[in-house]
């Protein structure tokens, strides 16, 4: 029981970081039919930014203050990079988007120099008692943190003009620029969110003590299996595969040592992918994701 109410723990803290980097890929996917590929980038600069701010600010400052400025930083990278390829094809976008990962991780990068910069998290390796086990805060700060921003979303889409606009945008561009929707607004906004959702989750992937550090962006390529796992434009996939695959991979560290030799002694870090490889085999658009029949 104490061993599972860990494993659990771990894997629900580490997959809401993966949920949260998720919901960005298909919010802008959703908007605009393009995979960002520079969400890994806003993720290191949301974590950087953070690290400028929570000394003279203090970390429940700064964690807003670092999201809503990654928010910004995405929406230039919008207006600037992204914004003048529209109606190109989808693939063009993409390795633009490849382009902007790289240029704001160098310079990402730059800011982080050669000494220790930290998040300063209030919880650090603390834990709590829960169901007579020891569980880290953060872990459990992670989760809640996750299940306050998935709600504030849904409230967000159902019942706000740019939410319903959003959603109307993604179900049918034309008919929504007929109604009068601003698809560019959208495009905008979507970039946006996606900007401060993964400010928010590099923030916490650099919790816990550790280092805010130039390979931090690669948590965020676990967010590529989540989002096929879950499907490419289901924002309850995005979150419930998210978690699954968090836990799956603390389940997989957990007892690999129980594993055959030949696989190796880090099966924890490809379990994503595999994970992803079946996945597309049996449902090529994901658990939740809208299956599409085109007619020739």
């Amino acid at each position: 029981m104490t061993e599972a109410v860990q494993i659990l723990s771990r894997g629900l803290g580490i997959g809401s970081v993966y949920a949260l980097l998720a919901l960005g890929f298909v919010i802008i996917y959703k908007s605009t039919r393009v995979i960002s590929f520079a969400q890994p980038a806003f993720m290191l600069a949301g974590a950087v930014l953070a690290t400028y701010l929570v000394i003279p600010l203090g970390f429940f400052a700064a964690v807003p203050l670092a999201a809503l400025g990654t928010a910004a930083l995405a929406l230039g990278v919008e207006r600037v990079a992204v914004r003048p390829m529209v109606g190109r094809p989808a693939f063009t976008v993409a390795i633009i988007t490849l382009g902007v990962d790289v240029v704001v991780r160098v310079f990402a990068s730059a800011f982080i120099g050669i000494e220790l910069r930290q998040v300063r998290d209030p919880w650090g390796l603390k834990s709590t008692i829960i169901f007579g086990t020891e569980v880290q805060q953060r872990h459990i700060a992670m989760l809640v943190t996750t299940a306050v921003i998935v709600a504030a979303l849904y409230a967000f889409f159902r019942f706000t003009r740019m939410g319903l606009a959003m959603r109307a945008a993604a179900y049918d561009q034309e008919a929504a620029m007929a109604q009068g929707i601003s698809v560019g607004a959208v495009f905008a906004m979507s970039w946006a969110i996606a900007g401060a959702l993964a400010a928010v989750g590099g923030v916490f992937a650099a919790t816990g003590g550790g280092s805010v550090e130039q390979t931090l962006w690669i948590i965020a390529l676990v967010a590529l299996p989540v989002i096929i796992l879950g499907g490419l434009d289901s924002l309850l996939g995005a979150v419930l595969g998210g978690l699954m695959v968090g836990v799956l991979q603390e389940l997989v560290a957990q007892y690999q040592q129980y594993f055959p030799e030949w696989m190796g002694g880090n099966i924890s870090v490809i379990t994503p992918y595999v994970v992803m490889l079946l996945v597309l085999l049996v449902r090529p658009y994901g658990l939740f994701g809208t299956r599409e029949v085109e007619r020739v």
